[in-house]
């Protein structure tokens, strides 16, 4: 990215980014981003998730809308995501409200996913006590007797989410930690402000 004339569109530097870092970082999962949520009582949550979707409209991931990820989403509908390769020394970190992906969308992406973690969709009450490794192999036995031979569906609770891309920010490390960084902002009429701003 040229920071001294940074492009007019955030979202085609993002997925160049992201191409770029499938094929460089060497990274096994260079889709992996932090994801922070906030609670109704103003608690911050961080934790590492994967991005399955990204265009315009925004980032997508999937999670059971019942693990504290999702509880905190539905008291609070803001996130922000965080990507860092720290190979390239390159980090991009959006922020933006949260709404649900269509049931269409969330139903494709779940047929998507092999047997097995559909199953363990079904079987995992995401966030909440387990009081052993037996409990939950006996949890996924359990739903894998109950869809032998037969698909496995979405469950009720289990949704994707959609991050708008408000606020994105481009960071690139540089000597002496003076990095580049640009950050987008959208204005409520769509367009983008652009601002380099201090390392």
């Amino acid at each position: 990215m040229d920071f001294e004339h940074p492009p007019t569109d955030p979202v085609s530097a993002c997925e160049q980014w992201f191409a770029e870092a499938g094929e460089q970082s060497g990274l096994p999962n260079p889709n992996a981003m932090a994801l922070s949520t906030v609670s109704a009582d103003g608690r911050p949550s961080i934790r590492m998730i994967l991005l399955k979707g990204f265009d315009a409209r925004g980032a997508v991931f999937y999670t059971n809308s019942e693990s504290r990820k999702g509880i905190d989403l539905a008291a609070c509908p803001r996130a922000a995501l965080l990507f860092h390769w720290d190979s390239m020394e390159r980090q991009i970190r959006i922020e933006g409200a949260v709404t649900r992906v269509s049931d269409e969308e969330a139903d494709a992406y779940f047929a998507s996913r092999r047997r097995e973690s559909r199953i363990g969709a079904w079987a995992s009450a995401q966030s909440r006590p387990c009081a052993s490794r037996e409990e939950l192999d006996a949890a996924y036995d359990e739903q894998a007797k109950r869809f032998e031979g037969g698909d496995v569906p979405r469950p009720p609770h289990w949704f994707g989410y959609r991050i708008a891309l408000e606020h994105i920010e481009f960071w690139q490390g540089g000597d002496a930690r003076l990095h580049d960084r640009v950050v987008y902002d959208r204005g409520d009429g769509g367009s983008w402000t652009i601002q380099r701003q201090w390392p």
